[in-house]
């Protein structure tokens, strides 16, 4: 049986996780592999860069289209990855994490997950405490975690909360994805903190303006500059992503904990 790949990439909102899900995707498409990405940030603007333009939302489709078809829904983008976005409602207006909850009962209803697909990446906000953000891991729709975090007080901080979150729903954590910001000594303490939390880095990607500007022009920089050492970094963390056989349940730190950790980093 073909071994399919359900992932699910939660962090701070900011921290780079749908750069991050939107190049490995492209990067698993160069590949031959069938790629669904599911964006379940209210920001909507995971695929942007798979599509070249941000696609409707579940949510905003159901306002105006209460029986819509698969079609309505999933927009194929970049080397024909599917691209799906749950959206939410107005900011201050309702629950965003609701809006995870409807979109992905109704792409289950339209038989959206019965096309053999290698990889199905979801773009977790992990930074709002809401049941609707731990859909993927609670419903079973995602198999394993992946955390990305840079080496910052604020995403370390994060990092630590969700990792409580996967250890509550028994989940699979397969690692840390370092996102420098290029503060000093940065992947001593993302590595560091992995080990204190029982689990590994599984990659990283180094700061870097050319993710940006690609970014502005509305592609992944997998698609932007293929021959770049950026696309090169990406390609390497989707292929020890799909590779890797390393899980865990995470042992996150205490409050107090974490603060003595991260200042054992500080001058």
């Amino acid at each position: 049986m073909k071994r399919q790949k359900k992932i699910a990439i939660y962090g701070k909102g900011g921290i780079g996780k749908s750069t991050t899900v939107a190049n490995i995707a492209a990067a698993y498409s160069e590949d031959n592999k069938k790629v669904m990405v599911i964006g379940c940030d209210p920001k909507s603007d995971t695929t942007r860069t798979l599509c070249g333009k941000r696609i409707p939302t579940i949510v905003h489709t159901l306002k105006d289209n209460k029986k819509p078809e698969l079609d309505d829904l999933v927009f194929e983008g970049f080397n024909k990855i599917k691209c799906v976005e749950s959206g939410g409602p107005e900011p201050g207006v309702g629950c965003a994490g609701r809006g995870v909850i409807v979109a992905m009962k109704r792409l289950e209803n339209l038989n959206a997950f019965e096309e053999e697909f290698d990889v199905i990446l979801y773009d977790v906000l992990g930074d709002v405490v809401c049941g609707g953000f731990s859909v993927p891991l609670r419903e079973d729709y995602a198999d394993e975690v992946f955390i990305v975090s840079s080496g910052e007080y604020m995403s370390l901080y994060a990092a630590n909360n969700i990792s409580r979150g996967i250890k509550k729903l028994k989940g699979n954590l397969g690692g840390i994805i370092c996102n420098c910001k290029g503060i000093d000594n940065e992947e001593e303490i993302v590595n560091s903190f992995a080990k204190e939390i029982g689990t590994q880095v599984i990659g990283v990607i180094g700061r870097s303006n050319l993710i940006q500007r690609s970014e502005l022009d509305a592609k992944t920089v997998v698609e932007y500059a293929p021959e770049s050492i950026e696309s090169d970094a990406y390609r390497k963390l989707a292929k020890d992503i799909f590779d890797n056989d390393n899980y865990s349940t995470p042992q996150p730190m205490e409050d107090e904990d974490f603060e003595n950790f991260f200042k054992s980093f500080i001058d």
